[in-house]
This record gives structure tokens, sequence and C-alpha cells, in this order.
């Protein structure tokens, strides 16, 4: 089950939150003595998409995660079913700036976040700008160094290589799967992955993000390096990568020595949709980490 709550982010900008669960935790700070959700609080997670991902993909970590926390899957701004205005800001600020207006809005503060690619980025510089929301943290294959200009142009060419529109929904998964140039072996995960943000349109399948706002979100971060952030989060942090991924062993090592209380983790068999590749690997990387902090959290 999954009930959407929206909230608003920085300019205004609507904000489509998810908050799984069977039946979902309410808020007992809301809630009235012997209504549902009364009694102790579910510590607050928030979990957060990769760049062109949304809160869907999220569904199946976050129900396993609702059996013990206030799980919510935020949609970021051009992604998903928030808002994407054309004349919006698409800067690392707005995007730390939304996160931070819903976990105050939903009241899942301090939460563990825990981000994919780009929302692994979004939650470190959170937590070094606000560490009183965040009580955890968990990385999953985002890299700390720059990325660099030439990224940023195979980035603009394989948008372009896209054969949008796709007839069919078969048509998505087997080109992300398997005849994506950018695929090196086939990959059933990734074809479902992309098709997760696909929409039918009257011409056919299309993403349900505009791909010129991803490129303008990416090329924010890509030529920076983001260490020095990552050196001021306080909480308890845990890098993880898949072993095919695109975070590296040696920078994903350096990261959590420059956490100042990062842990390591490595899921096998798992390339950069760790969570999405493995799930049932990916919950035992990340599960002990959830239980140090709830343990922290009692203690």
């Amino acid at each position: 089950m999954a009930r959407r709550i929206d909230v608003t982010g920085a300019g205004g900008v609507r904000l489509a939150a998810w908050e799984f669960g069977d039946p979902p935790k309410t808020d007992p700070v809301k809630d009235g003595p012997g209504e549902a959700g009364a009694g102790e609080r579910a510590p607050g997670v928030l979990l957060l998409h990769g760049l062109m991902g949304r809160a869907s993909h999220w569904a199946s970590t976050a129900r396993w995660l609702s059996g013990r926390h206030r799980a919510v899957a935020l949609d970021q701004r051009g992604h998903g079913q928030s808002d994407k205005p054309p004349r919006a800001a698409y800067t690392r600020e707005a995007y730390v700036e939304d996160v931070e207006a819903a976990l105050e809005q939903l009241g899942l503060g301090p939460a563990v976040l825990i981000g994919h690619a780009m929302g692994a980025l979004t939650g470190w510089q959170l937590a070094a700008k606000r560490p009183d929301l965040v009580r955890g943290l968990i990385i999953c294959d985002m890299r700390a160094s720059a990325f660099g200009a030439a990224s940023q142009r195979e980035w603009e060419d394989w948008f372009k290589a896209w054969p949008t529109p796709f007839a069919t929904l078969a048509d998505v998964r087997r080109w992300f799967g398997e005849d994506d140039p950018w695929v090196e072996r086939p990959n059933p995960a990734r074809g479902e992955f992309y098709a997760e943000v696909m929409h039918e349109s009257p011409d056919g399948w299309r993403p349900v993000f505009d791909p010129e706002q991803m490129l303008e979100s990416r090329e924010t971060w890509v030529y920076d390096a983001h260490w020095e952030e990552l050196a001021q989060v306080q909480c308890p942090a845990l890098v993880v990568r898949g072993l095919d991924g695109q975070l590296g062993r040696a920078e994903a090592q350096e990261m959590v020595r420059v956490l100042p209380r990062g842990e390591y983790a490595e899921v096998a068999d798992a390339g950069h949709l760790v969570h999405y590749d493995q799930p049932q690997a990916w919950r035992g990387a990340i599960e002990p980490f959830l239980d140090g902090v709830l343990t922290d959290l009692k203690g």
C-alpha cells in the first residue's frame, strides 16, 4: 500500500511524496490517544532516487522498511509525479532545499536518508547543512569526485540516441536492457527500471521527465568534487557500491575514510542500480547499518 502526500519544495514547486506500508505509519504527533498511530513514533526514513528515477523505484525497499520505520520516498523536482516547471531552478541548492522542506513538512526528521546516485549526493549535502534533520545516511553508488565535461557530453549524446517514442513497453525494456550501446551484457533489471519512467503519449511511450531538465540538473554537480561536504557529515553513514557500478572500490573506501563515521558495504553481481539489480543482497548490506542506527536511537 502507498499513500501520496504532496509537499511544497523550494520556490513553491509541488513535490509528490509516497508513504509505503500496510497500513502507512501515521504521525503520532498529530494523532490523539487511542487513535491509529498513537504511541511511540516510528523512526523516519526518506528515500531519494537518482537522476531520471522516481519514488516507485524504492517500493521494494520501502515496504520492508515500513515494518520498523515510517518509510517515505520522494519524487524529486522534474521527476515522477512532481512538478516539472520549465523555469524552475534545477540547482543543487534547490534539490537540497526540497528535501529539507519535505522532512519538515512530513514530520520525518531527524530521519535516515537513503539515496541512490544523485539522490545520495543530495542526502549528504543536506546532512552537512542540517545535521539536526539527518540521523543516518546511506550513500548508494555515488562518487564524490568530479565526473567532468566529457561525461556530460556523453550523456547529451546518449539522450539523442534514444529511439523515442517507443512503440511498446516491451521495446523500452529491450532497448535499455539489451540494445542500448551503454549495456555491456543483457540486463533485464535495467530494462524494467527504465520502463517504470515511461508514460504513454499519443505517439508512443516517452519518458515522464524532460531530458533537457535532466541534463540541466546533472550539469550542476558533474564538474565539481564533493569531498568537503562529505567530510562535514557527522551522522553514521554507509557507503554501498555495486561490484560493477560507477563507484570504484578505492574511491568508495576513501569516501568511508573521509566520513567521520563512515562504514562500507558492497553488493556482488550488481551494477549501478544496486537496489534494483539485487534487492535481497541490497537489503542484507544495509539492514545491519539501520539496526545500528535504531540501537543508537533507543540507547
